[in-house]
């Protein structure tokens, strides 16, 4: 890989439409598991120059709009709640405008960078309200005057706490810097939950589930000490719930290609120790087992619990320390939706929360002005966690805390031919072109297909994405007669955003598409699986059809998916249908019929 230049499959792009389609995804997979994505590593740096700008231009803000802090001397910052209130907002403005998480080529985003207020200022695009049913005033499939004049009230709010002074509060005595006005945190609150119940792409574009009830919790107590220890409790369950959601098969999947494409990691020979056997082999190996589990689940098990209970403040300082290392690890691996902004909030958070306000000094759990109080913090950031992990189909995996976990809700698209894909462009109103276009208008079409298709072996490498092409085998025709897609690049020219939770495009987001583009049947097709439930062993899925709806359902056993290769050479994994649509027949012949029959059991 170089500065300037992309490290290209070997393969050549005037024959490369001429493979079969599983042939292509082996020597992708392959080739992603020795260099990655591929791309030139200037595309790296424009991230780095981006968090430069993030971090200086935030404490520079920090210091010119608070009375009391200043520049003359940063040690008097130090212990003041305020710096990590701005801070707080400052990160929630970089993420709600689309500038942080799921910008730039990292999330498939090449001209321009950012999705986000492109879409959210512009009336007409795709809006996803959660319970248009249940809530009034939520119906619709499209952006409003009124959505529009709400996120800019947004962005006012956020605009005013972050450039207005602090101001003086019995809930902070002895400080003149003071904190930002409740009343106003509380506005950001009731708004941002509005703009949920109309979209909840913005809901979580903002990073709800990190800061909302924080932002709350500043706004409705009267004692400074229970603010910090909100603050506390919301760090450790994240941290906590992102442990727990590494159990099972999914994360060892995520290791490997995810430090396939650190660009930092040139060592082939590292590279090939993550896979049992490469290039044969693809599974994670037992050094990626160690990362994942040992490295990874161990760490954000452990140290968040000894940061909340410890009282000694050598040990507290090494558990800080340890998730700074653990952060700049992340940040340093640049991984796909690029969200680094949040990883380098919580460096500062872990110091400025743990160290500033340690337990030991009056900030422990027992230090809370009623033990009641503890109540309505833990419920906050703990039942949706719970819930999400035992009903993953109600709940984002967001606020279900598996960020990373490689237990997400996942899709593809499969559009019959480019004139089928084209439709996008055609009828919908959005701001960035189909990836594909984006990428063309840079390297050619060949070239962009290349690296499209590449970011459907990056899925089948992890597990989900064995069960998605089992499913394409099953109900496409050919393979090769579609140009298919890794859902969450799709999504992002749709709404804007993509965090890699496909919620943000299942059936509602796939009906309000057909409704402006008209897909006829069998021209555009949907595969979607649920994320892993954490009571139990398999993964529910659907097969939509565009033009018709949901035409199948049913399940499949997480063990047959992490058995096989990326490729699938033994044909689509074993699965089990519950339901199917009266008259509908899957369509596949990528393999005999009697090799794919004899692995699906039809329950329907």
């Amino acid at each position: 890989m170089g500065f300037k230049t992309a490290d290209m499959p070997p393969v050549d792009p005037a024959t490369y439409d001429d493979m079969p389609f599983m042939d292509r995804m082996r020597v992708l997979a392959t080739h992603w598991a020795e260099y990655g994505f591929g791309g030139p590593k200037k595309m790296h740096m424009l991230y780095v120059y981006k968090l430069i700008f993030y971090v200086l231009a935030g404490t520079a803000i920090v210091g010119l709009t608070t009375p009391g802090l200043g520049f003359g001397d940063l040690g008097a910052w130090w212990g003041e709640p305020i710096v990590y209130q701005k801070l707080m907002v400052w990160t929630i403005l970089f993420e709600i405008t689309g500038y942080a998480s799921s910008s730039g080529p990292l999330a498939f985003k090449f001209k321009p960078f950012t999705g986000g207020w492109r879409y959210w200022t512009r009336r007409g695009t795709l809006r996803l309200p959660p319970w248009p049913r249940v809530v009034p005033f939520t119906k619709g499939d499209h952006r409003t005057t009124f959505d529009t004049g709400l996120y800019f009230a947004l962005l006012a709010t956020l605009a005013f706490l972050l450039l207005g002074p602090g101001v003086t509060t019995g809930a902070l005595p002895g400080s003149d810097v003071g904190l930002l006005p409740q009343w106003a945190l509380l506005t950001y609150v009731g708004l941002i939950i509005v703009m949920g119940l109309r979209d909840r792409v913005v809901f979580l574009a903002a990073r709800s589930e990190q800061y909302l009830a924080v932002m709350f919790f500043f706004g409705i107590f009267g004692n400074h000490v229970d603010m910090i220890l909100a603050a506390k409790v919301a760090m450790v369950t994240v941290w906590f719930g992102a442990g727990v959601s590494k159990f099972g098969h999914h994360f060892t999947n995520v290791i490997p290609p995810m430090l396939s494409n650190t660009p930092w990691i040139t060592s082939k020979r590292f590279k090939r120790s993550l896979y049992r056997n490469f290039p044969n082999d693809l599974r994670p190996s037992k050094v990626s087992w160690t990362l994942a589990h040992i490295g990874g689940t161990v760490v954000e098990l452990v140290v968040p619990l000894v940061l909340l209970f410890s009282t000694n403040a050598t040990v507290t300082l090494l558990a800080i320390v340890g998730m700074i290392m653990f952060h700049i690890f992340i940040t340093s691996t640049f991984p796909l939706a690029v969200p680094l902004e949040w990883n380098v909030f919580y460096m500062f958070a872990a110091a400025w929360i743990f160290a500033g306000f340690p337990a030991g000094a009056g900030y422990s759990l027992g230090d809370a002005s009623s033990p009641w109080i503890l109540l309505p913090i833990f419920l906050a950031f703990l039942i949706f966690p719970i819930l999400g992990n035992l009903r993953p189909d109600l709940v984002s995996f967001l606020p279900s805390m598996r960020q990373y976990a490689g237990n997400w809700a996942s899709a593809l698209w499969a559009f019959r031919g480019d004139e089928a894909e084209n439709k996008l462009n055609e009828n919908l109103i959005k701001f960035n072109a189909n990836q594909v276009d984006q990428l063309s208008a840079a390297y050619g079409k060949e070239v962009a297909e290349i690296f499209m298709q590449k970011a459907v072996a990056w899925r089948t490498m992890h597990s989900q994405g064995r069960g998605l092409m089992s499913l394409m085998m099953r109900h496409l025709d050919r393979l090769e007669n579609y140009r298919i897609r890794e859902g969450e690049f799709t999504c992002t020219t749709l709404v804007g955003w993509q965090f890699g939770d496909a919620h943000l495009h299942n059936e509602q987001t796939i009906t309000a598409v057909q409704k402006r583009c008209n897909f006829a049947p069998g021209e555009c097709v949907v595969v979607w699986i649920e994320s892993q439930p954490i009571n139990r062993k398999t993964l529910d899925y659907k097969v939509i059809d565009a033009a018709l709806g949901v035409v199948e359902r049913g399940y499949y056993h997480i063990d047959d998916a992490v058995a096989e290769q990326p490729w699938l050479p033994n044909g689509p994994i074993p699965h089990t249908v519950t339901w199917r649509m009266p008259g509908y027949e899957p369509a596949g012949t990528a393999y005999p019929h009697p090799a794919i029959e004899a692995r699906v059991k039809v329950n329907a």
